[in-house]
């Protein structure tokens, strides 16, 4: 009896101690950003009370959510949230609210961002509208006054283990979303909003990045809806719906000599509505160590798309002070398969590649494109690969 009282105690301070480390991981502590001053008005600063959020969920060894809740939050300054001294397991940004940027431009149009996470990991930035109002800067823009680059919306840099989920951006003054150095990224369920004629709004841009996923988004901006940038490896974008917008581009490259290469980057179920470009590759004519490697463009649907497909290896926005060495940018083992729909211009598929660098391993397959409801052409140089099954229109490989 007393060896089985024994062992049923045993067993008991076992369970305990089993479930007390279950209780550990699960456990969350909440942060309320009213209660560290924040005001949901629209009109008082509420930039030190997030700032102060952080610091104190960063404090937190184990799991931290940040709450912000329904309400207008002017974050009028220059927004940096810091990981390297963060103690927390990880950190959720829970946004039932709207941030808005401040009325002047000039507050956040010199700096580089206006909210930024750099080197945090194991962190979920989870919904909330984000309206940086960046009209009045395009005005400035447009009239060819003397006015600041303006900054990108969000910002992840030297970061890992990311989450973004059901963002909305607004109105950026420059680029919407930037991922930079980081690694592990998913975003998913975003909507990037801002005019057709809205000056170098890119609404995602990735660059130096590894493992990112880009997933069930709609984006309608001025620029690229999705730019990928040199050192961009392993990337999968899924279910994105463009326009208005420049398409979905692999570059700007050949920006430099010393460039890092983009490699394995899937684009599948994309819709494209009326954009200037669907599927593209662009790099200026200039010397680079830079390259593109095993590319796929998988399902894709254009309406009423300028250029469908597209690799310019002579890009130069603007035809002043160009390049004339032509790119080093060496294209590689790229598929375009199952894409369909109609083109705004004759020719639906261009390929102007480097004469120095011909793109090589080029394949085309179940393309059907077509122009005002007849044939459509393509233009082609420096080109090879295989055509494999039905593609239209023909004659580019």
């Amino acid at each position: 009896m007393a060896s089985s009282i024994s062992l049923v105690h045993v067993f008991t301070i076992l369970v305990t101690i089993v479930m007390s480390r279950f209780a550990q991981f699960d456990a969350r502590t909440s942060l309320n950003v009213l209660s560290f001053g924040a005001k949901p008005d629209g009109v008082v600063d509420s930039t030190k009370a997030f700032s102060d959020a952080w610091d104190s969920a960063c404090q937190v060894e184990d799991s931290a959510m940040i709450y912000v809740p329904k309400g207008r939050y002017l974050i009028g300054r220059v927004l940096r949230f810091e990981g390297e001294s963060c103690r927390s397991r990880e950190i959720t940004l829970r946004i039932d609210g709207t941030l808005i940027g401040p009325e002047d431009y000039m507050l956040l149009g010199k700096e580089e961002n206006w909210i930024s996470f750099v080197g945090v990991h194991n962190v979920t930035l989870l919904g909330g509208s984000f309206d940086a109002k960046g009209s009045t800067l395009w005005s400035c823009k447009a009239n060819g006054q003397n006015c600041p680059a303006g900054a990108t919306t969000i910002r992840f840099m030297d970061s890992y283990n990311v989450k973004i989920i059901g963002v909305l951006s607004l109105n950026s003054q420059l680029f919407h979303i930037v991922i930079n150095r980081c690694k592990n990224v998913k975003i998913e369920d975003a909507r990037i909003i801002a005019p057709g004629d809205s000056p170098n709004t890119d609404g995602i841009h990735i660059q130096k990045s590894t493992d990112i996923e880009v997933r069930n988004s709609s984006i309608k901006t001025g620029d690229d809806c999705i730019s990928i940038g040199p050192g961009t490896k392993n990337l999968m974008v899924d279910g994105i719906t463009c326009g208005p917008g420049h398409g979905i581009s692999i570059g700007s490259l050949a920006k430099g000599l010393e460039e890092d290469g983009v490699v394995n980057v899937t684009v599948k179920k994309a819709v494209f509505v009326r954009t200037d470009n669907g599927l593209r590759i662009k790099s200026w004519p200039r010397l680079s160590k830079g390259f593109v490697e095993r590319v796929r463009f998988l399902g894709a649907l254009m309406v009423n798309v300028s250029n469908p497909i597209l690799i310019d290896q002579n890009y130069c926005p603007g035809d002043s002070y160009c390049p004339t060495e032509g790119s080093g940018i060496k294209i590689n083992d790229v598929i375009y398969s199952g894409i369909m729909g109609t083109s705004a211009k004759k020719v639906a598929i261009k390929m102007d590649c480097s004469e120095q660098f011909p793109c090589t391993q080029i394949r085309m397959q179940a393309i059907n494109l077509t122009y005002h409801g007849g044939a459509a052409t393509t233009a082609c140089i420096n080109v090879s690969g295989k055509q494999l099954g039905l593609v239209i229109p023909s004659g580019c490989i």
